[in-house]
């Protein structure tokens, strides 16, 4: 299988199942149960909806359980799905690629992004921090420092 293929069908994985924690994803699941049938020629569209809420189903649980294995293994199960139908279909890629334009648009979170501040009015003791994005930040109390004067 071209690597092209074997790179969209990882991409097409793990996209679904990030979509499978998001409140979109009753949207995405029909349109991939869907793509899905399409590919299967007369496939049970409703079987396919099913199966995606199993993942689903599977996937919640191993995140509640911070269980990364399962979680893994949801993915490798889909991508390998996708990797076979990619493989018997090569036609299919234009349509998964549209698929995957559309549910998860290009995450631009890495985009430089300038930040401005200004901190005046006299000595700071405490933490400053410029930053375009923060998360998972905990600060302590700073230490205590004599008085001046």
């Amino acid at each position: 299988m071209e690597a092209e293929l074997v790179a969209l069908a990882t991409a097409g994985a793990t996209t679904l199942v990030q979509q499978m924690a998001t409140e979109g994803w009753t949207a995405v699941r029909r349109r991939m149960a869907g793509f899905l049938a399409r590919r299967r020629g007369a496939a049970d569209e409703e079987a396919l909806v099913a199966e995606l809420d199993a993942a689903r189903a599977d996937l919640v649980v191993a995140q509640e359980e911070g269980d990364r294995d399962a979680v893994a293994g949801v993915t490798a199960a889909w991508r390998l799905r996708l990797r076979r139908l990619l493989s018997e279909d090569p036609a299919a890629a234009a349509e998964l690629r549209a698929l995957l334009d559309e549910v998860a648009p290009a995450d631009d979170s890495a985009a430089v992004r300038e930040v401005h501040n200004t901190i005046s009015g006299g000595v700071q003791h405490g933490t400053v921090i410029q930053a375009g994005v923060v998360s998972g930040l905990h600060l302590g109390t700073p230490p205590e420092r004599p008085l001046s004067g």
